[in-house]
C-alpha cells in the first residue's frame, strides 16, 4: 500500500485519515468551517497535522473548508443503504498551489481547460499533486512550471506557508458521491520579477489551462469577499472596473487580450452541478490569506 500522504496527530496520538472522513472534523471542527490553526510538520512528501504543537512542527497554520464539504455531510448524518465509498484504506492526497506574487504585488491565476474531467473552467493558482518524497516547495514549483512554462531561478525568489484547504470532488454531496480527496497547502511564492517580466516568459500548458491573468489587491480583495452558498457577494467595493485584464489561448496555439467581466469572478458556488466560469472556493480563502499577509508586512514596515 503506499504511503500515507496526510498524517494526524491528536492529543499526540497517531490517527488513521480515512478517505471518506473530514480531516476538519478530525481536528475539532465539528460542523464549523474554520479557519482552524493547525501545527503543521512539512515533511518529504507528507504533511503532518495536528491539534496540538510536535517536535519537528515547522508552521501553524489556518486549515479550513467549504461550507458545503461532503465529508462534513458524511459525519453528521448516517450512511444510507447502498452508499459505497472507496475502501478504508485509501487516505487523503496532498496537494500544493503556489500562489505567484510579482515583485508589484499581482498574483497569478489560470483558468483550466473546459475538457478537464476535475472542476472545468475554473480560476485557480498553478498546482497539483505532490510527488513521492518530494519536498512541498519542489512539488509546487514543479506544477508551475507545467502548467505555465515559468522557472524562478534559484535565489530570485522567497516563499511562505500561507493555509491548508480540505478540498473535494464533487465539491458537494448533492452532486454525487466523492471521488477525490486533498489537503491543499498553499504556499505563497514571491518573486523578484515583475508582471510584466513574468509575462514576457509565461508559456501556458493549454492541455490544462485556458488562460491566465494576474489579479491586483483591490480586486483579489473583492473576489474574496464572495461567499459560496449565498446568493450574492457582500462588501462590495463600488469602484471595481468592469473587466479585469487576461490571456486567452487560441485552439491554433497563439493567445489573444480578453477583457474578463469582473462579474464573472464574483461568481458564487451554484447550488447545483454545473461548469460555469468562476473562481474556486478555494481560491477564494488563499486570496485572503495573500491579502492578511500583505497587510501584516505592511504594518511591519517590512
Amino acid at each position: 500500500m503506499a504511503a500515507a500522504r496526510v498524517l494526524l496527530l491528536l492529543s499526540g496520538r497517531p490517527e488513521s485519515v480515512s478517505f471518506a472522513k473530514s480531516v476538519c472534523g478530525l481536528l475539532g471542527a465539528g460542523s464549523g468551517l474554520g479557519p482552524w490553526p493547525t501545527h503543521c510538520g512539512l515533511k518529504r512528501g507528507q504533511l503532518v497535522l495536528s491539534d496540538k504543537p510536535f517536535p519537528g512542527a515547522s508552521a501553524r497554520l489556518p486549515l479550513q473548508r467549504p461550507p458545503f464539504c461532503p465529508f462534513a455531510a458524511l459525519d453528521q448524518q448516517p450512511r444510507a443503504p447502498g452508499v459505497e465509498l472507496p475502501p478504508k484504506g485509501r487516505g487523503v492526497d496532498l496537494g500544493v498551489a503556489v500562489i505567484l506574487q510579482s515583485s508589484d504585488q499581482t498574483v497569478l491565476l489560470t483558468r483550466r481547460t473546459s475538457t478537464l474531467n476535475v472542476s472545468p473552467n475554473l480560476w485557480v493558482p498553478p498546482g497539483g499533486h505532490v510527488e513521492p518524497d518530494e519536498e512541498l516547495l519542489d512539488g509546487g514549483l514543479r506544477e508551475l512550471w507545467e502548467e505555465s512554462g515559468l522557472q524562478l531561478p534559484q535565489g530570485q525568489f522567497s516563499w511562505v506557508p500561507l493555509g491548508l484547504w480540505e478540498s473535494a470532488y464533487p465539491p458537494k454531496l448533492s452532486w454525487g458521491l466523492p471521488k477525490y480527496h486533498h489537503i491543499v497547502l498553499y504556499l505563497l511564492v514571491i518573486s523578484q520579477e515583475s508582471q510584466q517580466q513574468l509575462q514576457a516568459r509565461i508559456q501556458p500548458n493549454a492541455g490544462e489551462v485556458s488562460a491566465f491573468m494576474w489579479l491586483g489587491q483591490d480586486t483579489a480583495a473583492a473576489v474574496a469577499a464572495t461567499e459560496d452558498g449565498t446568493e450574492t457577494p457582500k462588501h462590495l467595493p463600488q469602484d471595481l472596473p468592469s473587466s479585469v485584464p487576461a490571456v486567452e489561448l487560441k485552439e491554433n496555439g497563439g493567445a489573444q487580450p480578453l477583457a474578463l467581466p469582473t462579474s464573472t469572478l464574483l461568481r458564487t458556488t451554484p447550488g447545483t452541478a454545473d461548469s460555469r466560469e468562476r473562481v474556486s472556493t478555494g481560491t477564494k480563502f488563499a486570496l485572503t490569506l495573500w491579502l492578511q499577509h500583505l497587510g501584516r508586512k505592511s504594518r511591519d514596515g517590512s
